[in-house]
């Protein structure tokens, strides 16, 4: 009974240490094959982020014209000379046969992910390019999820949760689609919709995803033996903080992205 206790001790220790502030600091240079090194701030950016949100609008745009049987309430608040980017109306819209989320993405940017088993020993979940070939520079996936600012508390959701991502500023990103941390994000979601309208996109949470890049919180990390491929850019252009002052728990996503 006791070696027992002490092994799910021992475990969950194993798995909150990463996200313990004085272990992640005496720990930091152990292991420098995992730790990336950035020499200067400005290094850190290597895409421009208008390429960035271009290759986002692109796919939301697409992904928008697809569910627009869905979206008709939506696409007439906008103005006219804004409907015609989509070249769709209302007929058209509801006649229109809707393509599977991956397969829009496959299109409009060459590639398309989806989360599988891993082909790391014991690591769970990963992320796959399942068809097509992704360019350099491209966005691969998003980090759905609750963001918390550095003041905020997230201990009860953060244990035994290996996906609550930190920032270099600080900021916790949540991106659990299950228990405490999935009631949380659904929450918020229902606290910040305005009547019909959502204002975030809580498919992430279920099996089938509305937006095919919100999967980036099982894209596994450089281990040992296997290289890291991606690194976290952060885009200037969209401030949380103008976008939603009235907010304390935001929900928002992080990119992933191909050096």
């Amino acid at each position: 009974m006791r070696k027992n206790l002490l092994k799910v001790l021992e475990e969950s220790w194993k798995s909150y240490r990463h996200r313990f502030v004085p272990w992640i600091a005496l720990n930091l240079r152990k292991n420098e094959r995992t730790l990336r090194q950035v020499k200067h701030r400005s290094e850190d950016k290597r895409l421009d982020d208008g390429q960035v949100l271009a290759s986002l609008m692109s796919l939301f745009t697409e992904l928008l014209r697809n569910d627009a049987s869905n979206q008709t309430e939506q696409l007439r608040l906008l103005p006219a000379s804004s409907r015609r980017d989509y070249y769709i109306t209302h007929n058209a819209a509801v006649h229109r046969p809707e393509v599977a989320p991956r397969d829009i993405m496959l299109h409009t940017m060459g590639f398309c992910v989806e989360k599988m088993h891993s082909s790391l020993q014991d690591a769970g979940i990963g992320v796959f390019i399942t068809r097509g070939q992704v360019p350099k520079g491209v966005p691969v996936a998003m980090y759905p999820g609750t963001i918390y600012q550095a003041d905020e508390p997230i201990l009860f959701q953060s244990i035994r949760n290996p996906f609550v991502f930190r920032c270099i500023d600080g900021i916790l990103i949540d991106g659990n689609d299950k228990g405490l941390s999935k009631l949380v994000f659904q929450s918020c979601s229902g606290r910040d919709r305005l009547g019909p309208f959502r204002l975030s996109d809580s498919s992430w949470l279920t099996p089938c995803p509305e937006n095919p890049l919100a999967v980036g919180q099982y894209v596994n990390n450089c281990s040992n033996d296997t290289g890291d491929a991606l690194f976290k850019p952060s885009c200037s252009r969209f401030d949380p903080q103008r976008r939603l002052p009235t907010s304390a728990i935001r929900n928002l996503m992080c990119l992933r992205t191909f050096p």
